[in-house]
């Protein structure tokens, strides 16, 4: 159920915008121009779940990397999803079947995640044509995976140490900081860009939590580590908390009156809707542009998820976006690129 407090608050941000406008201030306007009977919808509040952020979303002034003043809603997440407890990500022996473990991406790069059975775990070896593949012990036929936060930890290095090697990789929220949180600065209105820009944070699902970048496989499998995702697709690094490198339907969320097009799953860090792959007749969505988006006059402009195993969500962004976006707890640097360290930010 959608929280009266969603409601009102996108009641109180859409008069905060008029006012904004109307007494004499700044006109913030988007860069390119918009035709006036074109359709640019905004994010609307009370589709996110409830609990989803940890402080109420505001208004604040913004600028974004393409130099256009703004007004952007600030979001606070505290690295969890909202409504559910991530898992099950690495099973525990190589008999368990799929419902202790969760997902990883299929080496096709393309199509629905593959599950991780403890005979997946057994037949890596097969499965990457590469014999070095053990992420058991075949004496106990227990599955290795990083029971501790210094394991977690080690795993997730550039340069993984020998002992972290050959893991299956789970973090768990309570590795987080006690103080953890991440903030994200969306326009309130996308404001389309004249040239299409690079992705790297991608935006916020809407349970609240991140819809990363691209992980970088070639290094997690090149440590013959597996960086497990839950059959939601995300997983858990202290950087980032929980999440999303994949979308298999956790987060979607049909709007009502919006005929049977894709369910929403989130929004973009430009502000644009993020839909779905597939619509609610199981068809892909046809005709998208270089960044997977496409317009009609319900939506506006917006986007289509990329299948699960690929790795991305959308190929582009297709409106400005603020710099930076979201970061790692207390504004710190984020760290280099490791198996579950890669922070895709602006």
């Amino acid at each position: 159920m959608i929280s009266q407090y969603y409601k009102s608050l996108f009641v109180v941000s859409t008069l905060s915008v008029l006012a904004l406008v109307g007494c004499g201030g700044v006109s913030k306007t988007p860069a390119s121009g918009i035709k006036s009977k074109e359709v640019v919808a905004g994010i609307d509040l009370s589709l996110f779940i409830e609990g989803a952020f940890s402080t109420p979303p505001k208004i604040v002034d913004c600028e974004t990397a393409q130099g256009t003043e703004t007004s952007c809603y600030e979001f606070t997440t505290t690295g969890a999803p909202a409504g559910r407890e991530p898992g099950a990500f690495c099973p525990r022996n190589i008999d368990d079947g799929a419902d202790a473990g969760g997902a990883w991406f299929d080496k096709s790069g393309s199509g629905d995640l593959v599950d991780i059975t403890g005979e997946f775990i057994l037949k890596l070896d097969e499965y990457y044509g590469d014999e070095k593949w053990m992420l058991y012990d075949a004496e106990t036929n227990k599955v290795r995976y990083t029971a501790t936060k210094e394991a977690c930890l080690g795993a997730a290095k550039p340069d993984v140490e020998e002992e972290y090697m050959q893991n299956c990789i789970e973090c768990k929220l309570e590795y987080l900081d006690d103080d953890f949180s991440l903030t994200y600065l969306i326009p309130i209105k996308p404001i389309p860009a004249k040239t299409t820009g690079r992705v790297r944070t991608v935006g916020l699902a809407l349970d609240g939590t991140e819809l990363s970048g691209p992980a970088p496989v070639n290094a997690i499998l090149g440590a013959y580590t597996i960086a497990a995702f839950d059959d939601c697709g995300g997983h858990i690094n202290v950087h980032q908390g929980y999440h999303y490198h994949s979308t298999t339907g956790c987060t979607d969320k049909t709007v009502k009156g919006e005929d049977d097009h894709a369910p929403l799953i989130g929004y973009a860090i430009d502000g644009y809707g993020i839909y779905a792959m597939k619509d609610a007749q199981g068809k892909e969505a046809e005709g998208l542009d270089e960044c997977r988006g496409q317009t009609d006059d319900v939506r506006g402009y917006h986007y289509h998820a990329a299948s699960p195993s690929e790795n991305v969500f959308i190929g582009c962004l297709h409106g400005e976006s603020v710099r930076p976006a979201g970061g790692p707890p207390r504004g710190g640097r984020p760290p280099p690129h490791g198996a579950l360290s890669e922070m895709s930010r602006h």
